[in-house]
């Protein structure tokens, strides 16, 4: 194996464990918000009569007393029990049906349904929670994973959306680069960036677009000249 071999597959590995590190930092952020947003909704249909305070205490309360701990874990471990069910050898996802059959191979909401009962009983022996306020909660938690799982399954639809939509984005960045026309590329580049912020990141839609970065930032800078030497275009697509 020559040098240059050596360098591209240890750049190649380095990007690899580079985008599992942020493929599951992205996930346990935005499940972790999604699981907290889920508990708040299912404490207040539970609790009708609480005032809005009361309802955030005991909730501030459930997750200081390690449900949002737990729920970080319940998640990192669906990540990785999902992709064992999946075969994926690589530990990294391609697209936005891998996550979700990744996620419900993980049996997240079992594990949630266990947490809660967990955290629950502990609250109660520390003296944290009265017994009926957690027994109300306790027999009503369906409530509450029937909300978390709505919210789960709400962000994946809209991860489904945005995916789509930088895909059309990309295609139209494509004509535009075609027809050399910088402005409605500049337009298109904007659209991508917005999703690019939401997204999931994987493998396939990074490395797409990335390179429509790094070209448009080429020809950018470049004064709006698009007669790009070859290797400027390879390079475009190695830094991807």
């Amino acid at each position: 194996m020559n040098l240059e071999n050596i360098i591209n597959n240890n750049l190649t590995n380095e990007k690899n464990i580079n985008l599992i590190e942020k493929q599951n930092n992205f996930l346990e952020t935005a499940l972790g918000k999604t699981i907290n947003f889920g508990l708040d909704i299912g404490l207040r249909a539970l609790l009708p009569n609480f005032v809005e305070d009361a309802v955030i205490e005991i909730k501030n309360t459930l997750l200081k007393e390690g449900f949002e701990d737990g729920a970080k874990q319940l998640v990192k471990s669906a990540i990785d029990i999902g992709k064992s069910a999946l075969g994926i050898v690589t530990g990294n996802f391609d697209n936005i049906s891998q996550v979700q059959t990744a996620i419900k191979n993980g049996g997240i909401i079992d594990g949630l349904s266990d947490l809660t009962d967990s955290i629950l009983n502990k609250t109660v022996s520390s003296g944290k929670l009265s017994y009926n306020i957690a027994n109300t909660i306790k027999k009503g938690k369906n409530v509450i994973l029937d909300s978390v799982s709505n919210k789960i399954e709400q962000e994946f639809n809209s991860q489904l959306d945005a995916a789509e939509k930088l895909q059309k984005y990309s295609n139209n960045w494509k004509d535009y680069l075609n027809n050399r026309d910088f402005e409605g590329m500049e337009k298109e580049y904007k659209k991508m960036q917005e999703k690019l912020k939401i997204l999931i990141p994987m493998e396939q839609t990074l490395k797409e677009a990335r390179t429509i970065e790094n070209l448009h930032t080429l020809i950018k800078n470049n004064g709006q000249d698009f007669n790009l030497t070859e290797e400027q275009m390879q390079l475009a697509k190695l830094l991807s």
